[in-house]
C-alpha cells in the first residue's frame, strides 16, 4: 500500500463543507471523508508552522525534538518518517513544503556532507525530495526570506513571467487601476485576482508535480504533498477571487469580556499589529473571501489528484490523509494568524482513507477521539506493516479507529508554544527560557499553563464552546485546574529521550551479561544455573604460583 500524505498550510478545521461550513462547498474533501474517517478532535503539538511540522514528521512532542519555532534546526540524528518507513521497505518522498531547517552545525561536526545521500536526507527532514519549495519568497532590504532555490519561481520564469521574483510579482500580487503591482502582502488587495494564469499558480503547480511523481513511482511509497495555501498572502487567481463575498463572511467569534483583564500573554497578542489588522472589519471582509477562494482552489486540485488515482487504478492501493499544520484566527478572539490555543488556531482537519477491506465498516463516519498530530507517524509505520517504535514515536496509531475497533485511548491532548523569538517575550520582560505555554485539553476543559510566573487560563468548552470566559480569573474551578495540572505532570514524566533502546530490547537484554561470563557477587556458584559457571569450574589448567 502507498500513502498520500497531504498537508495544507493554515487550513482551519471548520472551513470544509464536511465540517459544517455554511457557504464553502468542498466536494473533494467530502469525497475522501465519505470513503474514510473524519477525526473531529485533532490537535497539533504546536500552533506554529515549523514546530508543528517537526512533530508531524518525527511523531514526537516539541519538548522532545526541540525544534520549537520556525527556523530552529531539527537536530541531526532525530529520526523522522523517512527513517521509520524506509526500515519497512517504503520510500518516503517530499513534494512541497517542510519549513525544516537543517542542523548544519551538527552535520559538520559529524562530517556529513549535504551532497551525500545521508546528508541530503538529514537536510530535508528525512525525506527524499522530489521537489521542495517552502513557498515564501519574500524579498526585502536584507535579501530573500528563504535563501534556498525556488523551483516554483524557476517554473514561472520558464513560462515567460518577466520578473526576478515572479512569486511576488505575479503569483501573489494583482494589478491596481493604475497598472501598479497590488501586492498580496497588503490586505486591501485581497479581493483582486492574482496576476497569473490559474493553471500556473502555486496549488495547481504542486498538484502537477505530484502527478508527475505518481506516474513514475514504483511502490510502496509515502508521498508527503505539502501545499503552501491557503496560507497568506491572501490573494488568489481568477475565477476564485470573487467566488465569495461579504455575505459569506461570518461575524467574528469574539466578545468584549475577552479584553477585560486578559491573561498577560493573550493581552499582548490582542494588541499586536496582526491582531490590530484583523480587528478591522474591512480587513476581514477582504481577507476571508480570498481565504475561502484559496481553499476552493485546493479542493479542486485535490479533485485532480483523486481523479488521477482512480484513472490509473491506484485509488484502491493508496491510503490518503488530509490535514493541516495549524489553523487561522481570521479575527476570532480579537486575533489574526495562529500561535495561541483557541480551537481556530490549534485544532485541525484530519481525514484518513484506508482502502483495505478492514476499514469498510467505518467509511463515511466521524470519530471524536482525542487525536494528536504525532499519531500520523505511528499510523504510517503500522500501515507499512511495521511495529511502532514507541520508545521513539510518542503518537499512537489511528488504524484501530479506522478498522472499527475501540482501543484504550488517551484522556487528554497536549500542545506547546515557545514564544521566546517573538516581541511578546521582550514586552513581558521574560527570559527566553520562560516564554513557554502548554495546553492540556481533556475534551471539555482546556488549561493553558504559562511559565515565567504568569497565571494559567482555563476554559470549559461544554458551557462555553466559543472559549470566551477564562475561568482561571476566579477561584471556583480549583479542582478542575488541579486535575489538569496532574495531567500535565503525568505528561511531563513521560519517557521521551531513551530512544536507542526499546522496551523489548531492554527485556531481552536482562541477564545477558551472565550468559557472557559476567558473574559478580557469587559465594560458591550455586546461586546461578550451572551452565553459567561452567567455564569457571573444574581442574585448573596449570599451577603457576610458587609454592613455599
Amino acid at each position: 500500500m502507498n500513502i498520500l500524505f497531504i498537508m495544507y498550510d493554515q487550513l482551519r478545521f471548520d472551513y470544509l463543507s464536511c465540517a459544517g461550513h455554511p457557504h464553502l462547498h468542498t466536494p473533494n474533501f467530502d469525497r475522501v471523508a465519505a470513503r474514510g474517517v473524519r477525526f473531529t478532535n485533532a490537535y497539533v503539538q504546536s500552533p506554529i508552522c515549523g514546530a508543528s511540522r517537526m512533530s508531524f514528521y518525527t511523531g514526537r512532542y516539541c519538548a522532545s525534538h526541540g525544534a520549537q519555532w520556525n527556523g530552529y534546526p531539527l537536530r541531526v540524528g532525530e529520526q523522522t518518517l523517512g527513517d521509520h518507513l524506509r526500515r519497512e521497505g517504503m520510500a518516503c518522498w517530499l513534494i512541497g513544503k517542510t519549513h525544516m531547517k537543517a542542523d548544519a552545525e551538527g552535520m559538520a561536526r559529524l562530517g556529513l556532507s549535504p551532497d551525500s545521500l545521508i546528508g541530503a536526507r538529514q537536510a530535508e527532514c528525512g525525506f527524499d525530495a522530489w521537489v521542495r519549495d517552502d513557498g515564501l519568497w519574500g524579498q526585502g532590504p536584507d535579501g530573500f526570506y528563504d535563501e534556498k532555490r525556488s523551483p516554483y519561481n524557476e517554473y514561472l520564469k520558464s513560462k515567460g513571467y518577466p520578473s526576478d521574483n515572479p512569486w511576488a510579482d505575479f503569483a501573489n500580487a494583482g494589478v491596481d487601476d493604475e497598472g501598479n503591482i497590488a501586492s498580496g502582502w497588503m490586505f486591501r488587495h485581497a479581493d483582486k485576482p492574482a496576476n497569473i494564469r490559474e493553471e500556473d499558480s502555486e496549488t495547481p503547480w504542486l498538484t502537477s508535480r505530484t502527478i508527475d511523481f505518481i506516474d513514475q513511482a514504483t511502490g510502496p511509497w509515502c508521498a508527503h504533498v505539502s501545499y503552501i495555501k491557503p496560507h497568506w498572502p491572501y490573494i488568489v487567481p481568477a475565477p476564485y477571487h470573487d467566488m465569495y463575498g461579504a455575505n459569506h463572511v461570518p461575524a467574528a467569534t469574539r466578545d468584549a469580556i475577552e479584553r477585560d483583564d486578559p491573561h498577560p500573554v493573550y493581552g499582548a497578542y490582542m494588541n499586536n499589529r496582526i491582531a490590530a489588522a484583523f480587528q478591522r472589519e474591512e480587513v476581514r471582509q477582504k481577507v476571508i473571501p480570498a481565504y475561502m477562494g484559496l481553499i476552493k482552489q485546493c479542493d479542486d486540485q485535490l479533485g485532480r489528484l483523486l481523479d488521477h488515482l482512480e484513472a490509473t487504478g491506484r485509488m484502491d492501493e493508496t491510503m490518503i490523509v488530509l490535514t493541516s499544520d495549524h489553523g487561522d484566527y481570521l479575527g476570532d478572539h480579537w486575533l489574526g494568524e495562529k500561535e495561541l490555543f483557541h480551537d481556530p488556531s490549534v485544532k485541525i482537519p484530519m481525514i484518513l482513507y484506508d482502502p483495505r477491506p478492514e476499514a469498510d465498516a467505518t467509511r463515511g463516519t466521524t470519530c471524536d477521539a482525542l487525536v494528536e498530530s504525532i499519531d500520523l507517524a505511528a499510523t504510517f509505520v503500522e500501515a507499512a506493516g511495521g511495529t511502532v517504535p514507541d520508545h521513539i514515536i510518542e503518537g499512537r496509531s489511528l488504524l484501530p479507529w479506522l478498522h472499527g475497533q475501540t482501543p484504550a485511548w488517551r484522556q487528554f491532548v497536549i500542545s506547546e508554544y515557545d514564544y521566546s523569538s517573538t516581541p511578546v517575550c521582550a514586552q513581558l520582560g521574560l527570559e527566553p527560557r520562560d516564554a513557554r505555554l502548554f495546553m492540556v485539553f481533556d475534551g471539555r476543559f482546556k488549561l493553558i499553563h504559562a511559565e515565567g510566573g504568569l497565571r494559567p487560563m482555563l476554559f470549559d468548552l461544554a458551557t462555553d464552546p466559543q472559549e470566551f470566559h477564562d475561568l482561571a480569573k476566579g477561584d471556583a474551578h480549583g479542582d478542575e485546574m488541579a486535575r489538569l495540572y496532574g495531567c500535565l505532570h503525568q505528561w511531563g514524566l513521560r519517557l521521551s529521550q531513551r530512544v536507542t533502546r526499546s522496551e523489548a530490547e531492554i527485556k531481552a537484554g536482562r541477564g545477558r551479561s551472565g550468559r557472557r561470563g559476567i558473574l559478580p557477587f557469587l559465594y560458591d556458584g550455586s546461586e546461578v544455573p550451572e551452565e553459567l559457571v561452567a567455564k569457571y569450574l573444574g581442574r585448573a589448567p596449570a599451577r603457576y604460583l610458587d609454592e613455599e
